[in-house]
């Protein structure tokens, strides 16, 4: 049933017109931000919306029922900025509804009309931020009965986030995630369908939640691997290709609009933007990578000095943003996107938004992850460069 009415959203944005190669992309992917991120500005714990439900015909799709889980499913597990590994990465998350500390940074490089829009947003945060949305969305139902589909509000990102750069077993990891499997399967509406309408939103890679049953494989938990979850719908800032379940979403980044007009202000500045660089590459090397294909860019980009702007985080702070990536993006024509630690990047959405066009190397960096949210061909938006033909001697700049 979710799959329906999520398959309705599917079809108009597959039949989304082929603009120009930049513009049309920036106006989707900024009301995107626009449609996700317009929550009030509200501290943990979230309280319901006294928003007056939508009149049927503004729902065609059907109505959402959000469960109201025990706290420890995820207000309890926000936390402080102090808690996790020493990167420290739970700070954006940990403050305005998962917004993160406003961007104060970035004035002088934005319009000091739309300073207000731009928080320092934790690349994981789309938990939380989903769930304020969720939680003052027009559709919601308070009647379980009249639901077409059932969300269920838990953090599981942030639940074996705390487990993930320290020496923990695999059932500390798991605890949360059974622990959450064993209070909605005993909720009647998960017992008439065994999940299949029901939808989750994940705030890391889905393989932080598919660990192997090798013991010796300790990163993340086991938690898309579990049967009670094999018919429930995962939006994720990363799919599995070739499950059916997995729903690619973007990653959340910086800008917040809060109005229609905040987004139209945003799209005049980057339009009329004086790029000086052809193209920029943002990210660090991993020296420890057999085949380090980000340092192979890096040396690249430094030889092509007059054409590629580079910000290397091996030297300048890039987690939950920075200006100098902003500045880097807003000045260049182009932007070279990697895979990352996995084939997804955050930095995909920052560089569209600074109305920079990405150009990938491998197909699943964005090709198999948001089909629901970028256009069809991907030439409209992007340019594709196969890594291999890079390694060989083809020229980036050529291209």
């Amino acid at each position: 049933m979710i799959k329906t009415a999520f398959n309705s959203v599917h079809s108009h944005v597959t039949l989304y017109p082929r603009l120009s190669i930049f513009i049309t992309v920036l106006l989707f992917i900024q009301l995107l931000a626009h449609y996700i991120s317009r929550v009030p500005q509200v501290s943990l714990p979230i309280r319901p919306s006294t928003q007056t439900p939508a009149a049927p015909s503004e729902c065609g799709s059907g109505r959402v029922y959000v469960y109201e889980l025990p706290t420890m499913f995820n207000k309890d597990l926000v936390g402080s900025c102090d808690d996790l590994d020493p990167w420290h990465w739970q700070c954006g998350v940990a403050s305005n509804g998962g917004y993160g500390r406003s961007a104060a940074e970035y004035a002088g490089t934005v319009p000091e009309s739309l300073l207000p829009a731009w928080y320092r947003t934790n690349q994981f945060s789309s938990e939380i931020i989903y769930h304020n949305r969720m939680l003052n969305y027009k559709c919601r139902t308070m009647e379980a009965d009249s639901a077409t589909a059932f969300y269920i509000p838990f953090y599981a990102g942030l639940a074996v986030g705390k487990y993930l750069f320290s020496n923990h077993t695999a059932q500390e990891r798991d605890w949360h995630c059974e622990m959450l499997l064993k209070w909605v399967q005993e909720q009647p509406y998960w017992k008439r369908s065994n999940g299949s309408d029901h939808f989750i939103v994940l705030g890391r890679i889905t393989w932080d939640f598919r660990r192997l049953t090798d013991p010796e494989k300790l990163w993340g938990s086991s938690f898309l691997n579990m049967p009670l979850m094999q018919n429930v719908t995962r939006l994720t800032i990363e799919r599995a290709p070739g499950d059916y379940y997995d729903v690619g979403v973007p990653y959340p980044i910086g800008f917040h609009p809060r109005s229609d007009d905040d987004v139209s202000q945003w799209q005049s500045f980057v339009r009329t933007r004086n790029r000086t660089s052809l193209y920029s590459f943002v990210g660090a090397s991993r020296g420890d990578s057999k085949n380090d294909f980000r340092g192979f860019l890096l040396s690249h980009c430094r030889n092509e000095s007059d054409t590629c702007r580079v910000v290397d985080c091996a030297v300048t702070q890039c987690s939950n943003g920075s200006s100098a990536i902003l500045e880097a993006q807003l000045a260049s024509e182009f932007c070279l996107q990697p895979r990352g630690d996995s084939f997804t990047r955050r930095s995909v959405f920052d560089c569209m938004v600074a109305g920079s066009v990405p150009v990938f190397f491998w197909k699943r960096t964005a090709y198999d992850q948001y089909e629901w949210f970028l256009p069809v061909e991907p030439e409209s938006y992007s340019v594709f460069i196969d890594y291999s033909h890079v390694l060989n001697g083809t020229s980036i700049r050529g291209v």
